[in-house]
């Protein structure tokens, strides 16, 4: 079954992650099909906009700690290759709609950075819970952090804590923050806009939007991410994140367990 769902008309292509059992989580296989859906978009010359949608309750969990847990040393963590699709979004020439009905965490929230417009729902809450786990939000700094005050970036990456869609919208996460009944209006009215513009000099202008390369940078990061997670304490952290328990750093806790 697709972990990507496809759906093409009036010119929108839109992406729906489709993986709720284990909140949208970024698998390597829901990475794979996205890159592919995107590649396919790319080319096909009847696509002027994506939107980046999702089934169930949460827009994207983050990285599959399932998955991360698995890895060995040498094994590649799926964020690692969150990188890959940060890459695709931030470099696609399309004009990239999110649209975001629920809760987002880690790097789901490098994807709703890497899209051009995002709405979410008011109620929708966010977190870079990165910290809690014992790892830092290394990769998805290449497109969180040109869209934040760097007052906002501080206090979020190093506190963990929960905010909502309204607080996303004041920092710039995200574009508006809109009650539930409004979100498909409010993205079909973007993508409306979008489509009336210049294929060219859509693609041009988003040039001038993000003009600096981001693969390097996202190469780097990667790789320093994956040094967090295979840590000891990264590994502490997922395993505690996952067993429901507090990690062994926090005050009070148990001893680490393995």
């Amino acid at each position: 079954m697709a972990l990507v769902q496809t759906v093409t008309d009036a010119g929108v292509t839109t992406l729906t992650l489709d993986s709720p059992a284990n909140r949208n989580a970024l698998s390597t296989p829901l990475m794979g099909e996205l890159l592919d859906a995107l590649a396919e978009a790319l080319t096909d010359t009847s696509v002027r906009a994506v939107v980046l949608s999702h089934t169930g309750p949460v827009f994207c969990s983050g990285a599959d700690l399932k998955e991360t847990a698995a890895a060995r040393e040498n094994g590649r963590v799926p964020a690692e290759m969150i990188a890959d699709v940060l890459a695709a979004l931030w470099e696609f020439p399309k004009p990239v709609v999110a649209r975001v009905a629920g809760p987002a965490r880690a790097g789901g929230l490098g994807l709703i950075a890497a899209a051009d417009i995002a709405v979410c729902v008011r109620e929708a809450t966010f977190a870079f819970s990165e910290v809690r786990l014992g790892v830092i939000p290394a990769v998805i700094s290449a497109t969180v952090l040109p869209r934040l005050s760097s007052r906002a970036a501080a206090e979020l990456y190093l506190t963990g804590d929960v905010f909502d869609g309204v607080r996303a919208a004041e920092i710039g996460l995200v574009t508006a923050a809109v009650p539930a009944e409004e979100l498909d209006g409010k993205v079909r009215g973007y993508c409306d806009s979008l489509v009336l513009g210049g294929p060219l000099a859509l693609a041009g202008t988003k040039q001038l939007l993000r003009p600096t390369a981001i693969r390097g940078e996202l190469a780097e990061l990667s790789s320093r991410s994956a040094g967090y997670f295979h840590s000891a304490e990264g590994r502490e952290g997922v395993a505690a994140f996952r067993a429901k328990r507090p990690a062994a750093w926090v005050p009070g806790a148990p001893t680490a367990q393995g």
